[in-house]
């Protein structure tokens, strides 16, 4: 079969397209062919060697943790799927990823694929997906009539955020640029701040919780842990807010864990209509290495699925 591998830490340039063995199916695995794979920002720092230490491959290494597709083999004891199942997961980190015709899965990481969506499109779904829900409702604890600001809501998490704390009941201020404001809107946003214009520091209202998808230095967060109502929650996927807020405010950090319960919720939502999956580009495999490259000059439109 056809993957894309590295086979050795560096940039984009390292990865590169080749014929490799295709998997078989281990006990408790399922082998899927591949409809569609997901570019995420954590994949360049794995290629890139900044996760060696807490993450170490075997090299070389298939990227990417995103997967939709369709069952093709079940491994021994592996119960509840068939071939033939269109499927969605989240990848543990360190196992050989999707960029590839085909990929082995553990089934306990598998979710029903939505039905609603073309396959290839289900796979911008899983780690961005998860990452809102866990933040706003695992680390967040959002309830409905909650006041929540999500700084960064233009990006594929944002997007996600903002749809699932609209459907919950919460008032949602959402900071987005220009260009994505119609979308936020659509979203559920309630207003939505322009940060090129108003900088999210300059809000003097408070709430309930704040979630932070941006980069952002430590005097900007101490700013939006001040946003913050007394007995609130500051939640971040980026830079950590202070060890000791005061006031009774709460700091999380979101590392995103994969959850085939979780998932199979999100795909539902998607089902039902309350949650929309935005994709920018649908690009061949072929084009991972440019689409590394892409994303380190900050040139990427948004969600890019990548098909085999």
């Amino acid at each position: 079969m056809k993957a894309v591998r590295f086979h050795e830490y560096g940039g984009s340039d390292v990865l590169v397209i080749e014929e490799v063995e295709r998997p078989a199916a281990g006990p408790g695995q399922v082998v899927v062919r591949v409809a569609g794979t997901s570019f995420n920002p954590v994949d360049a720092a794995i290629r890139a060697g900044f996760m060696r230490d807490p993450l170490p491959l075997t090299l070389p290494h298939i990227p990417n943790l995103d997967v939709a597709g369709v069952i093709e083999e079940l491994g021994p004891g592996v119960a509840g799927y068939a071939v033939g199942d269109a499927v969605i997961a989240l990848l543990p980190m360190g196992i050989p990823g999707p960029a590839a015709e085909y990929v082995a899965i553990p089934a306990e990481a598998l979710a029903p694929a939505p039905r609603t969506v073309d396959l290839a499109v289900a796979a911008a779904l899983p780690a961005t997906g998860l990452t809102a829900h866990q933040a706003l409702f695992g680390h967040g604890g959002l309830t409905a009539g909650q006041r929540v600001l999500i700084n960064g809501a233009g990006g594929s998490v944002g997007g996600f955020a903002v749809q699932l704390a609209a459907a919950a009941g919460a008032e949602v201020t959402a900071t987005a640029s220009p260009r994505s404001r119609e979308r936020v809107e659509r979203y559920g946003a309630h207003r939505v701040v322009d940060h090129t214009a108003t900088p999210v520091t300059a809000l003097t209202e408070r709430f309930d919780l704040v979630l932070n998808l941006v980069r952002n230095d430590p005097a900007e967060v101490a700013r939006l842990v001040e946003l913050i109502d007394d007995g609130g929650t500051f939640v971040s996927t980026t830079t950590p807010g202070p060890e000791n807020p005061g006031r009774g405010v709460r700091v999380a950090q979101v590392y995103v864990l994969g959850d085939a319960t979780e998932l199979t919720g999100l795909a539902e939502l998607v089902d039902a209509g309350t949650l929309h999956i935005e994709v920018a580009e649908r690009l061949p495999l072929a084009e991972l290495p440019a689409v590394h490259a892409r994303f380190e000059r900050g040139e990427l439109p948004g969600k890019t699925v990548l098909e085999p």
